[in-house]
């Protein structure tokens, strides 16, 4: 058990530096072929940022030979959109609190037309994914189109709205850090090299799920949905602690709202292809549970045109505890 604890941890490791490293290549990689920062912001770093959570379940279903493999897959895709709507809108909400002082109230007060139009973009994405397990497998890739279509109007959206920015310095590229610009070829050198090393984490990340679900007891789906979505998108969602603490609120709800619609559409969409795409009780739960939440705070904001931090903090946190007691309770297997 040890061993398969450590190869998870190192897997995990492997995964989150390699993401480091494709992020800040393709940034510099936007920047050679010199793209808008938001093109470079919206579609290429979040290629970068959300790679994790995609190689997991891609890995897992194409390279897995066992049934274990499957559920794997199917558990880290459905994980995401489950954590950011429940856990992660729960730590924004509790950080306000925390800096209540500095802040001077619990009141947050993004851009709120910006993130009512990402949780409805989420809603309706995240409900045809869902719905998708209750049709015939001819109908299914119509969803699929729909699913692609839905994001590439959201980035459409994303790329012609707001205030426009002055366009950000990359940081210096990894591999070669006192070159103030860095040639192409160390660029795409980079590119490859993290993105392998993304591939083989994955690999080690299934390979170790798939044998303590097995010594635990515990079904893959359900050491996959809580483990892959937490390890992979909340070291990240952190930084919305900072924005918060800065007092840059949609920066900080931006930031989950944004990959919520990314792991409602395109991750989805890639399971539905690859997969049966047949959803077990639990994964309809957690699917249900992070739409209501999600639904909630999207009715708060049009009933009271802000948001209240603990209405973040105490409706994620209990949607969120309520699966994971049930879990370890047996209530849901």
């Amino acid at each position: 058990m040890i061993n398969f604890i450590s190869y998870l941890l190192i897997s995990l490791g492997i995964i989150l530096i390699g993401a480091a490293f494709f992020t800040n290549s393709v940034e510099w990689f936007g920047k050679k072929l010199n793209l808008t920062r938001g093109a470079v912001g919206s579609i290429l770093a979040a290629v970068g940022t959300a790679l994790p959570e995609t190689l997991i379940p891609v890995t897992a279903i194409l390279l897995g030979t066992t049934e274990a493999a499957h559920e794997i897959g199917v558990g880290a895709i459905l994980g995401a959109p489950f954590m950011l709507s429940t856990l992660a809108m729960a730590l924004v909400g509790i950080s306000a609190i925390v800096f209540k002082s500095r802040r001077g109230n619990i009141c947050l007060k993004p851009d709120l037309s910006v993130l009512q139009r990402d949780l409805s973009f989420f809603i309706t994405a995240y409900t045809i994914a869902v719905g998708a397990a209750f049709v015939p497998q001819r109908f299914k890739i119509v969803l699929v189109f729909l699913l692609l279509c839905a994001y590439v109007l959201f980035v459409y959206k994303t790329l012609t709205a707001g205030e426009n920015c002055e366009e950000d310095v990359p940081a210096p590229l990894y591999l070669c850090r006192k070159k103030e610009t860095p040639v192409l070829s160390m660029v795409v050198m980079q590119l490859m090299l993290s993105f392998t090393a993304i591939i083989v984490g994955a690999r080690f990340f299934v390979y170790s799920v798939e044998n303590l679900s097995y010594m635990f007891g515990f079904p893959a789906f359900i050491m996959s949905l809580l483990i892959a979505p937490v390890a992979t998108e909340l070291p990240e969602k952190f930084n919305s602690v900072i924005w918060i603490y800065q007092k840059k609120d949609m920066e900080a709800l931006g930031n989950i709202s944004g990959a919520m619609v990314f792991q409602s559409s395109i991750i989805p969409a890639i399971g539905i292809i690859l997969t049966p795409w047949v959803l077990i009780p639990a994964a309809i739960i957690s699917a249900v549970f992070a739409l209501v939440a999600a639904t909630a705070i999207y009715f708060f904001i049009r009933k009271y045109n802000y948001i209240d931090a603990r209405f973040l903090a105490i409706m994620g946190g209990l949607l969120y505890s309520f699966f994971i007691a049930a879990v370890f309770q047996g209530i849901i297997r």
